[in-house]
């Protein structure tokens, strides 16, 4: 809808609105990008090798996360501009000045970027599948993941201050399976609650994500 009392430059407040709403967007897709090339990096999702494709100029074997890479660019790129027209749009000296003509003329510019980003990601997103085994493998080897539930089941039990002990016990450091459930024996439990800690693992332990992961999101 048209503002229909202004004075001779239109405020451009939803001009605002809009490009700080695309600055938030292109915020949790770069960082989503990020996320992604370290996935790739330490092997837990697999890429496809495209046809053609060249890797490295020094790596023959490397297979480059570029989708996310340019998507990551694109929208670092688009994030600035978004910040600079949502900055600079609502500015009116005296209600008269006229840069914003020439400012406007780059939204092209700004969305392009952003198109080509979500593009991008799209492709790389078709190119790419998770390893199980590889997650599966770096879980076991930090069994400590699970000091969160022990330390959230016993305080549910009144012990005097559980994350403490926990902390003291495994942060820092790589404790086994083996030493948490020592640990768990030590403390002389019920046997239910013994038994509900002893069969916890880092694997099969999620805590409430599947509960949280179907909730709706906030408007």
């Amino acid at each position: 809808e048209p503002n229909l009392i202004t004075t001779q430059v239109e405020p451009h407040d939803t001009y605002a609105k809009l490009f700080d709403l695309l600055k938030r967007t292109a915020v949790i897709l770069s960082s989503f990008c990020e996320d992604m090339w370290r996935y790739i990096s330490d092997d837990w999702v697999k890429q496809k090798a495209a046809l053609g494709e060249v890797g490295s100029s020094v790596m023959p074997h490397k297979v480059n996360p570029i989708n996310f890479e340019n998507a990551e660019g694109n929208l670092n790129f688009a994030i600035s501009q978004c910040e600079f027209l949502a900055r600079q749009l609502p500015r009116m000296r005296l209600q008269r000045h006229l840069s914003d003509s020439t400012v406007i003329r780059n939204f092209g510019v700004t969305f392009g970027h952003l198109l080509l980003a979500c593009k991008e990601i799209l492709t790389g997103l078709g190119k790419i599948a998770p390893d199980p085994r590889a997650m599966k493998q770096v879980l076991m080897e930090r069994p400590e993941v699970i000091a969160e539930a022990y330390q959230t089941i016993l305080r549910r039990e009144g012990l005097t201050d559980p994350y403490k002990q926990l902390s003291e016990l495994t942060r820092g450091k790589h404790v086994s399976l083996k030493e948490l459930r020592t640990f768990v024996r030590g403390l002389h439990l019920t046997p239910s609650v013994e038994k509900e800690l002893l069969t916890l693992s880092p694997e099969k332990y999620t805590g409430l994500a599947s509960t949280l992961a179907t909730l709706p999101c906030a408007p």
